[in-house]
C-alpha cells in the first residue's frame, strides 16, 4: 500500500530550512530509497515517494509556517537540479501506476502555483545545475526561474526525442500558455534532447534570470525577499498538521468525520461524510485554538487522504457513492464562520485547501453518484460534493418515518471553490443560463426539498420512496456494466464545460494524450523508447501517424 502521509522528520529526499520570511526547500534525493524496488533515483530523479514528501512540505508551509512569504526551491546536490521522473521507474511501472503518478505530480505543481496566487507564498526556482524533463517542469511551476550561468547548466524537455512520450507534468502547456514561449521555439526546444542553456534560455523566455554560480544564492535570496511581503503573520502562529487519526482495512477506511465502505464485488466505494457535531467557534482566535480539530480542516485532510488512497491503491473500484449525515444547519454555520473570517490567514487557507480537495475530486477518473437521503447534510461546502457528482439522486418525501431530506446553498457555493475552469460548479452546471445561478442565489440559506431542488436544477433525479431503492441500485449497477476506459473519457469531457484554462489543458488534453501514448508500442513496447532507454539499443517505431 502507498501511504500519502508523512512528516519532515521522516523525509528522505527533501530538506526544509526556515529563515523567515523565506524558506529553502532543497531536493536531495536518496538514490537507494525508491518507493518500489528495481531502480535507483540517480541525479535527483524522482518517483511518487519523492513527490509525496514535496506535497507534504507545501502543505506544512501553508499551515504550520504562515510567516513564510517566499520559498526557494532548489537542489542540495552540486551541479544538478533535477533529472525529472525516474526512467527506470516509468519503464517498469504498469499503466495505472504511471497515470496516477503523473496526475498527483500535476496536482502538486498546480498547488505550488496556487500558493503564490492565493496565499501569498511565492516559489522561486533556483536551478544550480541541469533541469531535465520533470525537473524543468517543477521549475516551471515556480513564479521566477533563476538558472546558473556556468556554461553547463541547461533546461530541457527531452521526452519526445528520448522516450517517445510527452512531458507529463504540464511542461508543454506552461511553455506556451504561462511563459508565452513562441510556438516555433517551443517546438525546437521540445525536440532537442540536450536543451538550452545560458543566454539563449533567457532570450527565449525559458528562464527569468541568469547568475554566476558564486552569486546564485545571493540572487535567489534577493528575488525571494522581493516577493515575501511584509504582511505575513508572526512566526509561531501556525497550526501543526498532527498525524491523521485513521484506520485502513481491506474493505473500509475510517476517519473522525469520514468513513469509506468498499464493496469489491460491485466495484463500489461509499464515502459518507459526517457533519460537525457542535457549533463553530465564533472568533478567529477560537478558530486557531481549534486547529486541526476545526471541522472544515479535519474534513479537508480526511477527504484528501481518502481520495488519494482510493485512487492509487484501489484502482479497481470504479464508482464512488457520496453520502452525508448530520445537521445541514450546523454545516451552514461552519461555512458562515469561514466566510466571515476570510481576512484571517487560517480561515483563508482552510477554504483554499477545500478548494484544492474538491478539484482533486473533479479530476479523479471515477464515476461519482451523490445520494441525498433522510439525515443528509448536503449544505454549502458539502453540497459541492453533490454538485461535483456525475449524477445526483434526492429522495422526494420521507422514508421509514424519517423526515424528508433537504439541501441548502450558502455563500460558499458562489465563488469559494472554483473548478479548474475558473467557474463555480453552479456556473459550470448552468453554463448557458446565468439566470439559473441568480435564482439559486435568491434561495441562499433556505432548506430546499426535492421538488424545489429539481425545479432549480440542483439535482438530477428525485425518486419517491417507492422507486428510490430500485433507481439507485440500477444507477450504480449500470455504471459497473460500462467500459471503465469509455467512462473515464466521457466523464473528463463532460465535467469541464466552459473556458479552457492552463489546468483544464493539463488535466484534460495532456492527461488524455499522455494516457494514450503510455500504452503505445512506440513508447512501452519491447522495442519502445521508454523500455530501451539507457540500454544502448535503438528503438523501432511504427511510422504510421494516427
Amino acid at each position: 500500500m502507498i501511504d500519502f502521509q508523512t512528516a519532515p522528520e521522516r523525509y528522505r529526499h527533501w530538506t526544509l530550512t526556515l529563515e523567515p520570511p523565506i524558506a529553502i526547500l532543497a531536493m536531495d534525493v536518496a538514490e537507494d530509497q525508491p518507493i518500489a524496488p528495481g531502480y535507483a533515483l540517480k541525479l535527483n530523479s524522482y518517483d511518487l515517494g519523492v513527490d509525496i514528501e514535496l506535497y507534504d512540505a507545501t502543505q506544512r508551509l501553508r499551515f504550520e509556517h504562515p510567516e513564510i512569504g517566499a520559498v526557494i526551491l532548489t537542489s542540495a546536490k552540486d551541479r544538478i537540479f533535477c533529472a525529472g521522473a525516474n526512467i527506470g521507474m516509468l519503464g517498469q511501472s504498469d499503466h495505472a501506476t504511471k497515470v496516477n503518478f503523473c496526475k498527483f505530480t500535476n496536482e502538486t505543481r498546480c498547488g505550488i502555483e496556487a500558493a503564490g496566487a492565493d496565499s501569498g507564498q511565492h516559489y522561486i526556482g533556483v536551478l544550480n545545475g541541469a533541469a531535465s524533463g520533470g525537473g524543468y517542469e517543477l521549475a516551471l511551476a515556480c513564479e521566477w526561474i533563476l538558472l546558473a550561468d556556468d556554461g553547463a547548466s541547461a533546461v530541457s524537455l527531452p521526452e519526445v526525442p528520448l522516450l517517445a512520450v510527452l512531458p507529463g507534468t504540464g511542461g508543454l502547456t506552461r511553455l506556451v500558455d504561462k511563459r508565452k514561449v513562441r510556438r516555433d521555439r517551443a517546438d525546437f526546444f521540445c525536440t532537442t534532447a540536450e536543451g538550452l542553456r545560458g543566454s539563449r534560455a533567457l532570450d527565449w523566455g525559458l528562464v527569468d534570470e541568469l547568475a554566476r554560480p558564486s552569486a546564485l544564492k545571493e540572487a535567489a535570496r534577493g528575488r525571494a525577499l522581493e516577493r515575501a511581503g511584509a504582511d505575513r503573520p508572526p512566526a509561531g502562529g501556525g497550526v501543526a498538521l498532527a498525524p491523521l487519526a485513521r484506520e485502513i482495512g481491506d474493505d473500509r477506511l475510517t476517519y473522525p468525520h469520514l468513513s469509506v465502505a468498499i464493496d469489491a464485488d460491485r466495484s463500489v466505494a461509499t464515502l459518507r461524510v459526517t457533519g460537525p457535531e457542535s457549533d463553530p467557534p465564533e472568533t478567529a482566535p477560537a478558530l486557531h485554538e481549534a486547529g486541526v480539530d476545526f471541522w472544515p480542516l479535519a474534513l479537508a485532510r480526511a477527504l484528501d487522504d481518502a481520495i488519494l488512497h482510493l485512487r492509487t491503491n484501489r484502482t479497481e473500484i470504479g464508482t464512488w457513492v457520496l453520502r452525508t449525515g448530520g445537521s445541514g444547519a450546523t454545516v451552514a454555520a461552519h461555512d458562515a464562520t469561514l466566510a466571515a473570517h476570510q481576512d484571517d490567514w487560517l480561515a483563508r487557507e482552510i477554504t483554499l485547501y477545500l478548494k484544492r480537495v474538491l478539484k482533486r475530486l473533479d479530476v479523479t477518473s471515477r464515476s461519482l453518484i451523490a445520494l441525498i437521503e433522510p439525515g443528509s447534510c448536503f449544505a454549502g461546502t458539502l453540497l459541492e460534493l453533490a454538485l461535483a457528482a456525475d449524477q445526483s439522486f434526492m429522495l422526494d418525501g420521507a422514508l421509514d418515518d424519517e423526515p424528508a431530506p433537504g439541501i441548502t446553498l450558502t455563500a460558499m457555493n458562489f465563488g469559494a471553490y472554483p473548478m479548474a475552469n475558473g467557474l463555480t460548479r453552479l456556473e459550470t452546471r448552468f453554463l448557458d443560463d446565468p439566470d439559473r445561478v441568480t435564482a439559486a442565489r435568491a434561495v441562499l440559506g433556505t432548506a430546499l426539498d426535492a421538488a424545489r431542488a429539481e425545479a432549480l436544477g440542483l439535482v438530477t433525479f428525485t425518486p419517491d420512496d417507492i422507486d428510490w431503492d430500485d433507481e439507485v441500485r440500477l444507477a450504480v449497477e449500470e455504471r459497473a456494466s460500462f467500459s471503465p476506459d469509455a467512462l473515464t473519457g466521457m466523464e473528463a469531457n463532460l465535467r469541464f464545460a466552459g473556458p479552457e484554462t492552463l489546468e483544464t489543458k493539463i488535466f484534460g488534453r495532456l492527461t488524455a494524450w499522455q494516457n494514450w501514448i503510455f500504452q503505445r508500442p512506440n513508447a512501452v513496447g519491447e522495442s519502445g523508447a521508454l523500455k530501451l532507454y539507457g540500454t544502448g539499443q535503438r528503438s523501432h517505431f511504427d511510422r504510421e501517424r494516427v
